[in-house]
Order: structure tokens, then sequence, then C-alpha cells
């Protein structure tokens, strides 16, 4: 198994960038300043959710959803 740090895929209109899920830092790509803020604002309400999904996803099991941004 490969092992990397646990992170998750954002996507915006052509932008798309890897967020590390306990620095909310982007790791790779790029996103457009509005975007990584709302982005980084979802992800800090729901940065446990995110680490039970990434152990969830390092031993293959189904993944649940996480509600969007309000």
């Amino acid at each position: 198994m490969i092992t990397c740090r646990p992170h998750f895929h954002a996507e915006y209109g052509e932008y798309k960038a890897l967020i590390a899920i306990t620095t909310l830092s982007v790791i790779a790509g790029n996103m457009s300043s509005r975007a990584l803020g709302l982005i980084i604002e979802w992800a800090s309400e729901h940065q446990n959710e995110l680490s039970a999904l990434w152990d969830q996803a390092q031993t293959m099991q189904t993944l649940g959803k996480i509600p969007p941004l309000k």
C-alpha cells in the first residue's frame, strides 16, 4: 500500500488542488483565492470527518458524504 499525507481533492472550474487535512494547506495544484477561502472554511468545519474518511479510504471501505458549506 502506498502511504501519503492525508489530503482531499478540490476542484473549481479549471482549478484543481490537493489540500492537507491536518494543516488545511495546499499540497499541490492551485485554486483561486475566493474558492480556496470557501474550501478552507468548509474543511475546517469538517476536519474530523475528513480524517475519518481518509482512514476509511486507506482500508478500501465505502466512503460517506460530507454536507456542503452552508
